[in-house]
């Protein structure tokens, strides 16, 4: 043999050395992995890819790798030259993490290298387990941002025509302008958590988080872990990783602390701190987590009452209260009782899907009558009842609880029905009285009323009277 063929098959021997362990390292890597050309024909698949295929590698050459793995994405990859990266694919029921690495040559691909992240087929049900783990945990995070991002209430949602609410809108305006605590002081039930999402919403935060917490309905033990948050084994049943507070969750948006007047006596300082540098730790933390927050409080205590009974921190009120709010109770503003009830009734009808409903002239009497110490919320709870009691699309002064029905209107309550209102229940009335004085006698109540038999039935439709009934 001659040096030159001598050379030629030690060169021939040194490449097919080097194949051969290409080929083992390729075989032998504790991952999955397939290559295939740029059409997507499968050239090359390894040993613990086709084990946890469940396949014959060397039947799978020469296939399109759509027909040998499942949800592929290698002869899209091969298409757009774009490598994904850490991406997740569902192979046989698993969600696994995935390379797809084009090869290219002159700037043009040539293969496309896959690597399916597992070491051997038992760590796929493992990494399958985490990755399900983080996707929940991720579904449940998001779940709860947009439920903190969604505020039901602007502005336009406040109802009123007095001087009070005109003006309190205002003020809810300018708030909105800046980033100052607010303080809303009101009775239960007047709408204070309505004007605190009015003016998150009206913010420049209104993009972000709204987290509310009520003070009062907290447990003291449980208080300062809701607000701020706690850390893996901070304390008996806690989550294994741990959980993020209120004012966590309220970066760059607003929290809102409802009945402030009933936080504990020992919580005060710490709100204080937050309030003051924007810092906190968890429970049973040390890491210092900063939180850019907007503060709304509101409360139906007389906090300055408070401060002298010493049950409130002085300080921390002059904290809270740099704007202030102080919205009357419904009885002090008569004059938006009809309206507030009318657009409680409208959004029952959009609701049920049921046409307008509407007031006769007593029942909105009666309304004007009652001191409503409950203010809009017994408003609310009173039209509710009156909505699961009434015939027709008219509540009547019958379908109010018995003690609004013995009520008078103050003088100087003026009510006011639109015309087609006051048209209406008169019309209803009368059909009413004809069909009683003739004995339900259909054709003889339209001639007493002076309309054809068929116009009384639809009439009878229109106002809910049963046509086997008296009403």
């Amino acid at each position: 043999m001659s040096d030159h063929d001598m050379a030629n098959h030690s060169g021939t021997t040194t490449i097919n050395s080097q194949l051969e362990l290409f080929h083992l390292i390729f075989d032998n890597l504790y991952n999955g992995a397939m290559v295939t050309d740029a059409n997507g024909i499968v050239t090359h698949l390894n040993r613990p890819y086709a084990q946890f295929l469940g396949i014959d590698p060397g039947r799978s050459i020469g296939k399109h790798c759509t027909d040998v793995v499942e949800n592929t994405r290698m002869h899209i990859v091969a298409r757009t030259g774009k490598p994904e990266i850490n991406q997740t694919q569902t192979i046989r029921g698993q969600n696994i993490l995935v390379h797809r690495i084009p090869l290219k040559k002159s700037g043009k691909v040539i293969a496309v290298f896959g690597l399916v992240m597992f070491q051997d087929v038992g760590e796929v049900v493992k990494l399958a387990k985490k990755l399900r783990h983080l996707e929940s945990q991720v579904k449940q995070y998001k779940k709860e941002l947009m439920t903190l991002r969604s505020t039901r209430y602007t502005l336009e949602s406040i109802i009123g025509n007095s001087r009070a609410i005109a003006d309190l809108k205002q003020e809810a305006l300018v708030a909105a302008t800046n980033t100052y605590p607010v303080l809303i002081a009101g009775e239960s039930g007047t709408g204070k958590e309505l004007f605190a999402q009015s003016i998150h919403h009206a913010s420049s935060r209104g993009m972000h988080p709204f987290v509310q917490i009520n003070c009062a309905a907290i447990p003291k033990d449980l208080l300062e872990s809701e607000l701020f948050g706690y850390d893996r084994g901070a304390f008996t049943g806690a989550r294994s990783a741990g959980k993020p507070g209120k004012f966590e969750l309220a970066h760059q948006g607003t929290i809102f602390l409802d009945e402030i007047g009933d936080l504990p006596l020992a919580m005060q300082p710490k709100l204080l701190r937050v309030l003051e540098e924007k810092v906190f730790e968890r429970v049973g933390g040390n890491t210092v987590i900063e939180s850019d927050f907007r503060l709304i409080a509101a409360t139906n205590q007389n906090l300055e009452r408070l401060i002298d009974k010493g049950r409130f921190r002085k300080d921390l009120f002059y904290r809270l209260n740099v704007i202030s709010l102080t919205i009357p109770p419904l009885k002090a503003r008569t004059e938006d009782i009809i309206p507030i009830a009318r657009h409680l009734l409208r959004q029952s009808s959009q609701t049920s899907d049921a046409g307008e409903i509407r007031l006769c002239p007593e029942a909105i009497h009666a309304l004007l009558a009652h001191s409503w110490q409950g203010n809009v919320r017994e408003l609310s709870n009173v039209l509710e009842r009156a909505l699961s009691t009434m015939s027709g699309d008219v509540i009547e002064l019958t379908d109010l609880p018995s003690a609004l029905q013995r009520e008078k209107a103050p003088p100087d309550a003026v009510a006011v029905a639109p015309i087609r209102e006051v048209q209406a229940n008169a019309e209803k009335r009368a059909i009413v009285a004809a069909l009683e004085k003739t004995g339900n006698n259909k054709a003889r109540a339209a001639s007493l009323l002076g309309i054809h038999r068929t116009l009384l039935y639809k009439k009878m439709k229109k106002h809910a009277i049963a046509l086997g009934s008296r009403r």
